[in-house]
């Protein structure tokens, strides 16, 4: 608890002075590791599924722009994060556990909001290709695994045409070996289960950034949303079209941290503790929802409007995380 709060106190510094909103403990404690001796958990608390429950978790950061489409590995994830980055351009963070794809990619640099979201999962492994200098203090005293390319290189390699930065690739089970010790799975806030009542037909909706727009399309046939970058289908490396059984809409604010890229641009820092906002895309179905997340090292429950737990359907989770109101560089 003592590293919690030590990063606590580091990441807060990397903002623009304006800590993100405390709210009240979320219910079921999500986010607490399972105590010695207890059974084993009957379902994943990623996926809801029955597979992989005790496999480490592994984080792993992939571009998300055209040059680097299609992606490999990013359909085996069992959480896909969609983080605005500089520009107005997002990026992924992918996590792993109940399965693991033959490779990851393309592997890019980490950002500060990644380690607001990584506290949650207790120590996971955490890839990615580098960071900014002044970053590096901040991944060191984070509670992650830093299995980044500077630290594992024999796991990481380049391959296809497609020019630097855009063929950096991991092969994942190589990662973890470079992270024994890393988390199992634990409660991040997720609930799956029936669909809730209510809820309003929906075929197809549009997140937006300031310079990138991502669709999700639901298909009955595939049970699931696809997705679309740019009003384009986003291949998967592996074949067929990315997408996710449920995906959660976040709405959170975004600031600028005190970083930036070499062309001068700022850091976004999105701000994920608090509560907020949230569309919630399952069956068929756009739910209006609340989420709410006491501490970074905490998992963010989500509700209904009549307050009770808004379930996901069981698979693949994205989250996509969109400034509250107007898409904006800050």
């Amino acid at each position: 608890m003592g590293t919690a709060v030590l990063l606590a106190g580091s990441l807060a510094a990397c903002s623009d002075g304006k800590g993100p909103t405390k709210a009240a403990p979320p219910s079921g404690t999500p986010g607490t590791p399972a105590a010695t001796g207890t059974p084993a958990p009957t379902t994943h608390p990623f996926t809801g599924g029955r597979t992989g429950l005790r496999n480490p978790v592994l984080a792993v950061k992939i571009e998300n722009t055209r040059p680097a489409m299609p992606q490999s590995g990013v359909s085996a994830a069992d959480i896909v994060y969609v983080e605005q980055v500089e520009g107005g351009e997002t990026r992924l963070m992918a996590v792993y556990s109940s399965k693991l794809p033959k490779r990851v990619g393309p592997v890019r640099s980490a950002r500060i909001s990644d380690l607001h979201l990584l506290p949650q999962f207790g120590r996971p492994a955490f890839a990615f290709s580098g960071v900014q200098s002044k970053m590096k203090k901040y991944i060191r005293r984070a509670p992650v695994y830093d299995i980044s390319q500077e630290n594992a290189g024999a796991a990481y390699f380049r391959a296809g045409p497609k020019p630097i930065p855009y063929n950096l690739y991991a092969d994942p089970r190589n990662l973890l070996k470079q992270a024994p010790k890393a988390a199992a799975p634990r409660d991040v806030g997720f609930r799956f289960g029936p669909a809730p009542a209510g809820g309003k037909a929906t075929r197809s909706f549009t997140a937006k950034w300031p310079a990138a727009t991502m669709g999700f399309t639901w298909s009955a046939k595939q049970k699931r949303w696809l997705a679309s970058y740019g009003g384009r289908p986003d291949s998967a490396a592996e074949g067929g079209v990315l997408g996710g059984a449920t995906i959660v809409v976040q709405y959170a604010k975004t600031t600028r941290s005190k970083f930036h890229d070499f062309l001068g641009s700022y850091t976004p820092l999105i701000h994920t503790t608090g509560t907020g906002r949230a569309t919630v895309l399952r069956d068929g179905k756009a739910y209006d929802a609340k989420w709410s997340r006491p501490a970074d090292d905490k998992g963010t429950t989500f509700t209904t409007a009549d307050g009770k737990p808004m379930t996901f359907a069981r698979g693949q989770v994205w989250v996509v995380l969109v400034n509250e109101g107007k898409p904006r560089i800050p």
